[in-house]
């Protein structure tokens, strides 16, 4: 019996490595007095480690072999007390916390108490000072979840000389287009930034959405295009007098000689890049962030740049990441568009934190039949010091919506370059009042902002073969392994729906 032992301790130690290599913790924080999930509240586990919670308050995160000595890991958000737990005690499956009031006065040493607007002007005097403008790489994790909302959908059915084209099919098309849309794309990577020029790594990505789905005008267009050509003569292509769509669709193989110029301009749309739109798209999707960033040139969160429009009131103090800071709030004197409060660093002026939300629309947009209005701007942006004493994004939750209205005649001509004289065949004539209102929700955490040197940026090159693997149903073994923002349960139940 007692040669065996050998092999039992050494099955056993195997079966148990991944346990001594790495830990999976995981939880949700709530309010001790609402119950409810606490957002965006900071998990720090480590010396410059740390997640935060997603919408509803939940967390995980790896700790590897060399983390698994740590003593306590250490909860704070604005309005809470910042408490320490041990591993242990985040093993149960909720953690409460315990709301804390901002402090009105007392408790913070000033050389010279201010007056608000005396802040303010300090904080714009030290913007340039404060606001980093070295090259930088960013560990990031970013989730974005673009919400469809498809209000009528009437193509107005005029006319038709396309025997297949008739009222029946139009109104067939109109009723089995889906009226709701979500589309969910996740990427863990790293961003590159050097002023004004920008390089993206992605090191992991997934896409959850339904392909059946009506996100925009082009997705429309793409699914009526797509039903009438299967609903013409094989050697005849269409032609679409809208604006709206694009000018001509082959309906006959692209290869065919038939109309070779539209047939090439349907080809290289239809051979865009999508392998490397994932490398791109992260990047634009960073310009974008950046340029709303309240600092930019052309942000519309224009409460600095601005500041004259609204009116400012100290509120009281808090703490931020071991900072002392103002909390101030802002609202609009007359014209100006939001309201929020800014959390001003004591020592220098930096702000770490903007809340933002919008009291109106920010654009309406009318011309010949098209309505443009956007809706929605609210968010939070939280900004880290770096080793050379200026910010930069830390956080951001982002929520921008917009609605659309397609209220204008739209022509569907079929020609056949096989018959004489002109190519006009048959007309198809409709109405189209299309309305929709579409809303992107942008979640970023950079888990760490680390200077770089000029000549580490420009010899960085960019692996665009990178995509985001699709996925018909939220699979929590993708991001095994990995420590990312939590899916919140809408994206945790995704799943298409089978035909």
């Amino acid at each position: 019996m007692c040669t065996h032992k050998p092999l039992v301790f050494f099955v056993i130690a195997f079966v148990t490595m991944p346990v001594l290599l790495a830990q999976n913790v995981s939880s949700r924080l709530i309010d001790a007095k609402t119950k409810k999930g606490i957002p965006y509240a900071t998990v720090q586990y480590g010396e410059n480690q740390g997640v935060i919670t997603n919408e509803e308050g939940r967390f995980s995160f790896i700790l590897e072999k060399d983390s698994l000595t740590i003593d306590s890991v250490y909860i704070s958000s604005l309005g809470y007390e910042k408490i320490g737990f041990t591993l242990e005690q985040l093993e149960d499956s909720v953690v409460v916390v315990k709301p804390k009031n901002i402090e009105l006065s007392g408790v913070y040493l000033f050389d010279k108490e201010l007056e608000v607007d005396d802040i303010m002007r300090k904080v714009k005097e030290r913007l340039p000072q404060n606001t980093n403008d070295q090259p930088v790489k960013q560990r990031y994790f970013l989730r974005q979840s673009i919400f469809g909302n498809i209000h009528k959908v009437d193509l107005g059915f005029e006319k038709s000389s396309i025997e297949e084209l008739d009222k029946e099919l139009i109104d067939s098309i109109a009723g089995v287009i889906p009226r709701n849309s979500y589309h969910y794309t996740e990427a863990l990577g790293d961003f590159y930034k050097n002023k004004g020029e920008y390089k993206a790594e992605v090191l992991r990505a997934a896409e959850l959405y339904d392909k059946k789905d009506i996100g925009s005008f082009e997705d429309l267009g793409k699914r009526m295009e797509a039903m009438f050509k299967q609903n013409v003569k094989k050697d005849s292509y269409l032609k679409i007098k809208s604006g709206l769509f694009s000018q001509k669709v082959q309906v006959d193989s692209i290869l065919s000689d038939i109309e070779a110029e539209e047939a090439k301009e349907l080809e290289r749309e239809l051979g865009k890049d999508t392998v490397s739109g994932l490398v791109d798209g992260q990047k634009r999707i960073f310009k974008e962030l950046l340029s709303e960033v309240y600092y930019a040139e052309d942000s519309k969160l224009n409460v600095i740049d601005k500041s004259r429009k609204y009116k400012f009131t100290l509120d009281g103090y808090a703490d931020i990441d071991e900072n002392g800071v103002y909390v101030i709030g802002f609202e609009p004197k007359g014209s100006a568009d939001f309201r929020g409060k800014l959390y001003v660093n004591i020592e220098d002026f930096a702000i770490m934190q903007i809340d933002f939300e919008n009291l109106k629309n920010l654009r309406n947009f009318r011309l010949l039949g098209i309505y443009y209005r956007e809706t929605v701007y609210r968010g939070t942006m939280r900004f880290a010091k770096l080793p050379n004493n200026k910010y930069e994004l830390k956080f951001v939750d982002f929520s921008f919506g917009r609605w659309f209205r397609f209220d204008r005649p739209l022509d569907v001509i079929e020609k056949n370059k096989n018959v004489k004289g002109r190519r006009k065949q048959n007309e198809l004539r409709l109405n189209i009042d299309f309305r929709m209102a579409n809303t992107n929700k942008w979640e970023l955490v950079v888990y760490n902002n680390t200077l770089i040197d000029n000549s580490q940026f420009e010899s960085l090159k960019e692996d665009k073969s990178v995509k985001a693997t699709y996925m018909p149903a939220y699979n929590p073994e993708f991001w095994e392994g990995y420590t990312i923002m939590e899916p919140n349960q809408a994206i945790r139940e995704f799943t298409v729906e089978e035909e």
